[in-house]
C-alpha cells in the first residue's frame, strides 16, 4: 500500500543492450579498455559511468572517479525526470534499471569525500538513503 503523502516510486526503463554490454566489459580480461567503450556506446547509461568511477577509485584516481560518477549521476537525473520524478520520492534499489543511477550517486559520495568535499559527500550519501535505504545498505558493504 502506497503512502499517499509520498510520491510514487520512480522506475527507470530498462536498457538491456547497455546492461549486456556492461556485463561483457566487466567479464573481459581488459575492463579498463572495455568500460570506456560501453560509456561511449551508451552515454545515457548511468551504470557504465558508475563502473568507470568504481575502477578509477580502485586505481586511486579520485578526480577521475568524481568526474565519472558526476556524469552518471546527471545522466540518471535526466532519466528520472523523464520518468516522472519531481525531485523527491523513492527510487527503489529492487528495480534493477535504477541501480546504475544509485551506484553513480554512491560513487559520487565516495569520490567527493576522497577529494575533500565533505558537504557534498554527506549530501549524496543522504540522497542515496532518501532514494532507498536498501541501496545505501547494499552499496555500503
Amino acid at each position: 500500500m502506497q503512502n499517499l503523502l509520498e510520491p510514487p516510486a520512480t522506475l527507470l526503463p530498462s536498457d538491456d543492450d547497455a546492461e549486456t554490454a556492461l556485463a561483457a566489459a566487466l567479464a573481459t580480461d581488459a575492463p579498463a579498455t572495455a568500460l570506456p567503450q560501453v560509456a561511449a556506446d551508451h552515454p545515457t547509461f548511468s551504470g557504465a559511468w558508475a563502473a568507470l568511477a568504481i575502477r578509477a577509485h580502485a586505481n586511486d584516481d579520485p578526480v577521475s572517479a568524481y568526474a565519472f560518477a558526476r556524469t552518471g549521476y546527471h545522466r540518471g537525473l535526466d532519466q528520472l525526470r523523464r520518468s516522472g520524478w519531481k525531485g523527491a520520492g523513492p527510487v527503489p534499489w529492487s528495480h534493477r534499471p535504477n541501480r546504475g543511477f544509485l551506484r553513480a550517486l554512491h560513487q559520487l559520495s565516495r569520490a567527493a569525500d576522497a577529494i575533500g568535499e565533505a558537504d557534498e559527500a554527506a549530501r549524496c550519501a543522504q540522497f542515496l538513503r532518501d532514494c532507498d535505504p536498501a541501496a545505501g545498505d547494499a552499496l555500503a558493504g
